[in-house]
């Protein structure tokens, strides 16, 4: 049994609808297969960052956040011990020249780029906010949401069924793939012009690149949910550091928050002996606001805790696979410290669409000019996407802080946090990807390191003076070390 379509999506999380849906409304023939299509459970892509907003109202799909109890972010509260600062996005006009909305032809009209009114999401405070916003809902909800305004177009066909194989010819050309259908395990072949994978953190078929194609573990998160809690700021996104690793808390409907415990190991928390337990209660309880205790001390003794990797993937070049294509977390992945990865993915999928509407790419067949798109778009992708993967490593390195050097860093980016201004105004902005400018992310990073070393000096005084010396070129070669391997990787390769 085989059937032939212009192109096959593997994947419906987040970026391949939105790539599916984006093709078919250019007039495309478009298979999309997913192995469970029912509402997932997950504890990460939970918070949309406003570029992330700004990409799903240039597919055309921003109602996917309405009707499931989202509620708006409009920046972040950021606690250092017994201090704190505030920190609101951009401006819409900084931002309308930085990073402007560019509707898609054919795929957005004026009805579907604008974002519903809905219970929890009003709409008059968000149009009249001088600011941007971001917006935080559960993961399942906004996926489903996705999933049905892809299924209703009439150019797609969705099926559930799990790829085995991709099909090659005798040229090594991809031209469909194998799927065991979930309803029957009947083996289906299904044939099509270009194979796009957004088979997401545990791709099977990133392997298709290169044998070298995997990704790295740097830490986890420990997930848990707190009922009603009371936060210090409220429609904010809040990071608490100190001596333990960085807590980020943000609100996903009027009654339900989200806490991710950043926990510094490559190995996994064991569920033996409480092990999971006793670090919560030790070292992140202590140091959760007082407003906040009462529902995480409630949340803690639940035990229903979620833990998952942090990964590092950087994207490779594409283009010599002929008719296959990598796209979202099965191409590129970063620490989701900052919540960037459907800010990424969902970028990703504009460009792409963008690049391969008809009126660039006629027929999916004609794989040679595939190639010479796909290598712009590698070129072009890497504004934001070295900003927000590099920014995502670089803050958890910081904020994790596991030696003394990096201590001094983190105390330096919080004082340099306090100064306000565009010490505030421009990491908020590359945060947000509004500002998706690799060097400005350099000069912040580095005036950072330059500003640590003065408040170190500082608070050393004149008897410390010969020992902040020496942690001045610790700190200077940390900064290095932890910032600029992954840079460059990110804008080279």
């Amino acid at each position: 049994m085989t059937q032939d379509y212009d192109a096959i999506i593997i994947g419906a999380g987040v970026v391949g609808p939105c790539i599916a849906t984006a093709f078919a409304r250019q007039g495309r023939k478009v298979l999309i297969l997913e192995r469970d299509w029912s509402k997932p459970d997950r504890i990460v892509g939970e918070l949309m960052q406003p570029a992330g907003v700004k990409a799903l109202r240039e597919l055309g799909m921003a109602k996917a956040v309405n009707h499931i109890n989202a509620v708006p972010c409009t920046g972040y509260y950021v606690k250092y011990f017994d201090h704190h600062v505030t920190i609101d996005y951009p401006t819409k006009e900084v931002a309308q020249v930085t990073n402007p909305m560019k509707p898609i032809n054919e795929i957005t009209t004026p009805e579907n780029e604008k974002i519903g009114l809905d219970l929890t999401l009003n709409m008059k405070e968000w149009d009249e906010d001088e600011k941007v916003r971001g917006v935080a809902f559960h993961h399942g909800d906004f996926l489903q949401n996705l999933r049905a305004i892809c299924k209703n177009e009439p150019n797609v066909t969705a099926v559930e069924a799990t790829v085995t194989k991709i099909l090659r010819d005798e040229n090594d050309t991809a031209i469909g793939v194998k799927a065991k259908q979930r309803e029957n395990d009947e083996i289906v072949e299904y044939h099509g012009k270009l194979i796009i994978s957004c088979d997401g953190i545990y791709s099977k078929f990133r392997k298709e690149l290169s044998p070298d194609n995997v990704p790295t573990i740097g830490s986890y998160f420990i997930g848990l949910y707190l009922k009603n809690a009371n936060l210090p700021a409220k429609g904010k996104g809040h990071v608490l550091l100190g001596e333990h690793a960085p807590v980020l808390i943000y609100q996903v409907s009027p009654t339900e928050t989200r806490v991710l415990c950043a926990y510094r190991s490559t190995k996994p928390p064991s569920a033996a002996n409480n092990e999971v337990y006793k670090y919560l209660k030790d070292s992140v309880l202590p140091n959760i606001p007082k407003e906040t205790l009462p529902a995480f001390a409630e949340a803690l003794e639940a035990k229903q805790f979620r833990i998952m990797p942090n990964q590092y993937l950087y994207a490779m070049k594409q283009g010599k696979q002929r008719g296959f294509i990598l796209l979202g977390d099965s191409l590129n992945m970063r620490h989701p410290l900052t919540g960037g990865g459907m800010t990424v993915g969902l970028n990703d999928a504009v460009l792409l669409a963008k690049l391969l509407n008809p009126h660039n790419v006629d027929d999916f067949a004609n794989h040679d000019l595939i190639s010479e798109k796909l290598a712009i778009f590698h070129r072009k992708r890497k504004n934001l996407d070295a900003v927000i993967n590099t920014l995502s490593i670089a803050l958890y390195s910081l904020f994790a802080a596991d030696k003394n050097s990096l201590e001094i860093l983190q105390k330096g980016c919080f004082k340099y946090f306090e100064r306000g201004g565009e010490c505030v105004n421009g990491p908020i902005g590359l945060l947000s990807g509004m500002l998706p400018f690799p060097m400005l992310l350099f000069n912040h990073f580095f005036s950072v390191a330059f500003y640590s070393i003065y408040v170190n000096f500082i608070a050393r005084g004149f008897a410390g003076f010969p020992i902040a010396i020496y942690e001045a070129f610790d700190v200077l070669f940390t900064a290095v070390v932890i910032f600029t391997p992954y840079l460059w990787k990110e804008l080279v390769r």
